[in-house]
């Protein structure tokens, strides 16, 4: 199931933008292979569009970030790794592959790399649909099994979100025995990449660099994470659950 709904992804992004796969694929997606250009008969990677504007989520996140955050920081990210697809000579075409093979290339390529699958896929699993919450989805029942209660999931998440020292990101997987769990990584790393995790799943992901909150939240990191939960995507993160479940 996992490699079939990755599939059907690639063939779709670069035509429609992120926005348009939300639509087209009914969310029928784990999400990321991100988003390709094959019209020169070259496979480069483009800048998805935002399935909302960049002011969609203030109060919890302000437009200047949004803006600065999708149109320069993940941006650079494709410039600088189609010009590594070219330098290396990189064999693929999808997003994927780079990253499940990921220690064959350069640290460049893993940190340019990783910095467009997770920004793609951060930018999915937000919402600015008020009351998105996971009471109604298999997902909250998979998160109250293992760890209680959707409180007790909020208090070890945002544990794990403060014990990250620098930049780096948080996930909810699902990971190689079926299960939840939530892990942490630094720099633009990510569980599909093996040597940070094998066979995993991301279901959640929350972005802890300073420039995804600095302008607004400044060091004070616990803030930008506790108006994070206000707009996450519950509804596509159910997706990548069910989609994925073994």
């Amino acid at each position: 199931m996992k490699n079939i709904n990755r599939r059907s992804f690639i063939s779709k992004v670069g035509v429609l933008g992120i926005g348009g796969i939300i639509t087209s694929l009914s969310l029928k997606n784990n999400l990321l292979n991100a988003t390709i250009l094959n019209s020169t008969n070259t496979n480069m990677f483009i800048l998805p569009e935002l399935p909302y504007t960049y002011s969609s989520l203030e109060p919890f996140i302000d437009k200047e970030t949004m803006l600065i955050h999708h149109t320069k920081h993940h941006q650079t990210y494709i410039n600088n790794l189609n010009k590594l697809i070219i330098s290396e000579s990189i064999p693929t075409n999808t997003i994927e592959n780079i990253l499940n093979n990921i220690s064959n290339y350069s640290t460049s390529v893993r940190n340019n790399a990783g910095g467009h699958y997770n920004h793609s896929l951060f930018w999915q699993l937000l919402t600015p649909i008020k009351n998105d919450n996971a009471e109604s989805f298999k997902i909250n029942e998979a998160i109250v099994k293992k760890f209680g209660s959707m409180e007790n999931f909020k208090v070890e998440f945002e544990k794990k979100v403060m014990s990250v020292f620098g930049s780096g990101w948080c996930w909810l997987i699902l990971n190689e025995v079926n299960q939840l769990e939530i892990i942490t990584t630094v720099n633009q790393d990510n569980p599909l990449m093996p040597v940070i995790v094998k066979n995993a799943n991301p279901l959640l992901t929350l972005d802890i660099w300073e420039h995804s909150y600095y302008l607004k939240y400044q060091n004070k990191r616990v803030d930008y994470l506790k108006a994070w939960w206000h707009i996450v995507n519950w509804k596509f993160a159910n997706t990548l659950y069910t989609n994925n479940l073994k």
